[in-house]
């Protein structure tokens, strides 16, 4: 292998990116993050993320960033639309290597150290993935916002407002759940309120998250809250009709929807061994490997 290289891990979703540092041998150097690189926010703001991050990166490792001496292993959120992964490609500086994959894959890698099993990923957007006995990898789900991504903090915060908008306008009463959402979006009343829904984008329904699970004892909250984790729960199922598979919940909201996970799957909920970004770092291993190999 070339030993000039350095290896990048990236996992870029709608919130913000996540980058490893690695030598040649994959030996980590650093970490960084920095903004949004999830491609459903256009493929330049992804490329000046994941710029920022590996320069962020090389700066904490106290090296110079030279990006023709970098192979990245990206997992990102949105590849399954083919046109943004091709325009991603077609605005890629030059580098010394690229491989990318969605971020389920790179997910998966991480998760379970290359084994078999399932994710569910969830944050700003969400998607579900197994990799099976034979090696291959099936992703259910990752759709995209506004449509898809079920139990995502976007899916969550579109779904969680429409307390705040009943209350404005009346058909409800103004509780504390109504309250912090309207505080939230900076709104006292309907016009302010619908300023803020004009102007919100995936990453701004996705910062209400917190404030649901914040008042997840209220009803409305409860039954969205359920609604999630029975959605959580289709996707394992669909992915692993042998119920045997180890499940990994992944990503920001993991640990905050675990207990909405139907009791039937539980018991399969494992800890991931690592994350998306180290999933990068493997995949950009391989692809100095396969470089090397040329």
């Amino acid at each position: 292998m070339n030993t000039d290289f350095f290896l990048l891990g990236i996992d870029g979703g709608g919130t913000g990116t996540r980058v490893i540092l690695g030598d040649a041998e994959g030996r980590v150097l650093a970490q960084a993050s920095s903004g949004p690189s999830g491609l459903g926010l256009g493929v330049e703001r992804a490329w000046e993320s994941i710029e920022a991050g590996c320069a962020g990166a090389f700066a904490a490792a106290g090296l110079t960033y030279d990006r023709s001496r970098c192979v990245l292993g990206c997992g990102l959120a949105g590849t399954v639309n083919r046109d943004w992964l091709a325009a991603f490609h077609a605005a890629a500086p030059q580098l010394a290597g690229l491989a990318v994959e969605s971020d389920a894959y790179t997910t998966l890698l991480g998760a379970h150290g290359g084994e078999p099993g399932v994710i569910v990923a969830i944050g700003t957007g969400s998607i579900a993935a197994v990799l099976d006995r034979e090696g291959a990898c099936r992703i259910v789900g990752g759709f995209g916002f506004p449509s898809g991504d079920e139990a995502s903090g976007a899916w969550l915060g579109v779904r969680g407002i429409v307390h705040a908008q009943q209350a404005a306008d009346g058909r409800v009463p103004v509780d504390a759940f109504a309250q912090a959402l309207l505080a939230h979006a900076g709104a006292t009343d309907t016009e302010g309120l619908i300023v803020w829904l004009c102007e919100a984008n995936q990453t701004a329904y996705a910062t209400l998250a917190p404030v649901i699970l914040a008042h997840r004892e209220h009803p409305f909250a409860a039954r969205l809250l359920a609604h999630a984790g029975a959605e959580i729960g289709r996707m394992i199922a669909a992915l692993d009709s042998s119920n045997t598979m180890p499940v990994a919940l992944c990503g920001g909201l993991a640990e905050p929807l675990r207990p909405c996970v139907p009791s039937a799957y539980q018991h399969r909920l494992r800890t991931p061994l690592a994350d998306s970004a180290h999933g990068g770092l493997q995949l950009a291993q391989r692809e100095a490997a396969r470089i090397a190999g040329k």
